[in-house]
């Protein structure tokens, strides 16, 4: 009786060894204690795969070995090493995956390139498959700074060996060399190296899971390059199988993640599963957030039973980020959206500073001209290393507040504590959605129809709404002016510890023509008349309009400013008390 009890107990922890970590339950995806979990997540794109756009390098030098090249060409092999080991140190550090974790995610993706751990088939000897330290070690640091925050770190295979997609950049694909796909030394690589990764992390509860295979894009037998009217995916889904297999002999406890072909996206020929703790990815740019947007990855969940996952997003407008999460928290989604860091962009958490050395190498690497010598280019680019650190970084909190807070407030909030007396920068109006902080007529990105990336934000600076912000060139301003203002549009603003009294408001604007009307109200009315701004001749010269009356009780206030005739840069709005 006493060795029956014993084998049940054996069998209760090793039988259901894998309910002690994140796993799957119908079409959920559960913790522990069966609790449905939403991952809300961020990918760290850029730090193991770099991709030109991400460094501004997109036009001339996409792919990473590309990108490499030119660096090497500049500054030689020695130098170029140690400037990938700043970047790569300084790239994610505790304090970021901290910081990450105090906005709000509970999640990381990681996308790995596979030569942070094991060398290109080209560099092995014999066929033989060889391991480097580098990467695990990195991968090591990065979980137990996740697990530090309760954080669940999905491993992503963004770039396998050979690569996997037309994409190059993505993969860093090297079409003078083969593929996956044309390849049967880089699959053995493959699907020894998800083997030796689960073998590593198997008994770690903070692994959320294994992103097997990260956007593949190839026509097997369609006519789209990028797979995407393939109806068989065949060679795709006996790659993943074998994949799963290797997984399986060693770790039966963690999710496995599988994407479509098609960026992710073309399941065709794929289903049904092979797994039973597995789950459907699938990754959205630019289309609309409606449900029939989604609907074919719902209609996969309900005939498969299968949780299904947002696995990679982004690169849009803060509305969009708004809407996108809305849409798949409120169908039981979790999402990850792309990426921690990009050179000056604002549609990401945050933003890497791009020192002015790095642009004149960017411009000779573009369009040639002098050669910047090999002290003035390393100098540089160890400067741009530096800036990866969290301290260098401008964070986003505009961003941040559309992925988190305004999924559940239609309210809008202050974007910065604002007193008067005292200058209200236009630039620096409250976060929320279009009609609730600011109206725009432009204000998301949807590439359905025309293919055409269009920018919301058209001066591409501080903020990622649809409000048009531009460097300014007055000398008395927070370095932006609010611009491309059209007839009808306004910004709202609240305003925290307001001294009562009856103010004069200084509008610090230029034009070029004789056109710019504006006026101030509240939830109860008018503040003001309609006020008139002439011309101040050009758009680089500014003038100051004053108007008084304005009547604000002590506290929290909260004003519309409304364009009634646009035309003209708005850099600011002085309120002082009246002296009468």
């Amino acid at each position: 009786m006493k060795k029956l009890l014993l084998l049940l107990v054996i069998c209760v922890y090793s039988c259901n060894d894998k309910q002690i970590f994140l796993h799957t339950e119908g079409q959920k995806i559960v913790d522990a204690n069966g609790e449905n979990v939403l991952l809300r997540g961020l990918g760290l794109g850029g730090w193991m795969v770099q991709e030109g756009y991400m460094i501004q390098t997109g036009d001339f030098a996409g792919p990473q070995h590309v990108i490499k090249k030119k660096i090497t060409e500049l500054i030689g092999e020695e130098n170029t090493e140690a400037f990938y080991e700043a970047y790569r140190a300084n790239g994610i550090t505790k304090r970021d995956i901290d910081s990450l974790a105090a906005w709000g995610f509970n999640s990381v993706r990681l996308p790995m390139h596979y030569n942070l751990y094991t060398p290109a088939i080209e560099d092995e000897k014999n066929g033989e498959i060889t391991w480097i330290e580098k990467g695990f070690k990195m991968t090591d640091d990065l979980l137990e700074w996740c697990a530090a925050n309760k954080m669940y770190l999905i491993l992503d295979l963004h770039a396998v060996p050979g690569g996997q997609g037309k994409d190059a950049n993505i993969s860093d694909y090297d079409e003078t060399k083969p593929s996956i796909w044309e390849s049967e030394a880089n699959q053995k690589k493959m699907i020894a190296f998800w083997k030796k990764l689960a073998e590593r992390y198997k008994d770690s509860p903070w692994i959320g899971g294994y992103d097997i295979i990260n956007e593949p894009n190839w026509n097997f037998t369609g006519t789209n390059k990028n797979g995407c009217n393939e109806t068989s995916n065949a060679p795709l889904r006996e790659l993943m199988v074998k994949v799963t297999n290797a997984i399986r002999e060693v770790d039966k406890k963690h999710i496995i993640f599988i994407e479509g072909n098609c960026w992710g996206n073309n399941y065709e020929g794929i289903l049904p599963v092979w797994d039973d703790n597995m789950v459907l990815s699938f990754h959205k740019y630019w289309n609309y957030n409606t449900p029939e947007s989604i609907q074919k990855m719902l209609d996969y969940r309900e005939t498969y039973n299968i949780p299904i996952w947002l696995g990679e997003s982004g690169e849009n407008s803060n509305v969009w980020f708004k809407d996108a999460i809305s849409l798949v928290e409120s169908n039981n989604i979790g999402w990850a959206f792309w990426p921690m860091k990009k050179i000056e962009n604002i549609a990401g958490v945050t933003s890497v500073t791009k020192n002015p050395e790095f642009e004149i190498i960017k411009t000779y690497w573009r369009d040639g001209g002098e050669k910047p010598t090999k002290e003035f280019a390393t100098d540089a680019l160890m400067k741009l290393a530096e800036n990866y650190k969290m301290e260098h970084l401008t964070i986003k909190p505009d961003v941040i507040d559309a992925m988190f807070r305004q999924v559940q407030s239609d309210a809008p909030k202050a974007y910065k504590t604002q007193s008067i007396p005292g200058i209200i920068y236009a630039s620096d109006y409250d976060m929320g959605s279009n009609t609730i902080a600011y109206s725009d007529s432009d204000f998301v990105n949807y590439r359905v129809d025309t293919g055409i990336h269009t920018s919301w934000n058209k001066g591409n600076v501080m903020r990622n709404d649809g409000v048009d912000i531009t460097v300014s060139t007055d000398n008395d301003t927070n370095g932006y002016d609010v611009f491309e203002i059209n007839d009808g549009e306004w910004l709202h603003f609240t305003l925290n510890n307001i001294e009562e009294g009856i103010y004069d408001v200084s509008i610090r604007y230029s034009n070029e023509t004789d056109i710019g009307q504006l006026h101030m109200e509240n939830e109860t009315g008018r503040l003001s008349e309609i006020i008139k701004l002439p011309s101040t001749g050009s758009i680089s010269t500014y003038n100051t309009v004053t108007f008084s009356g304005i009547n604000l009780p002590k506290g929290q206030n909260t004003f519309k400013l409304v364009f009634d005739t646009g035309g003209f840069q708005l850099n600011y709005l002085d309120f002082q008390k009246n002296p009468e």
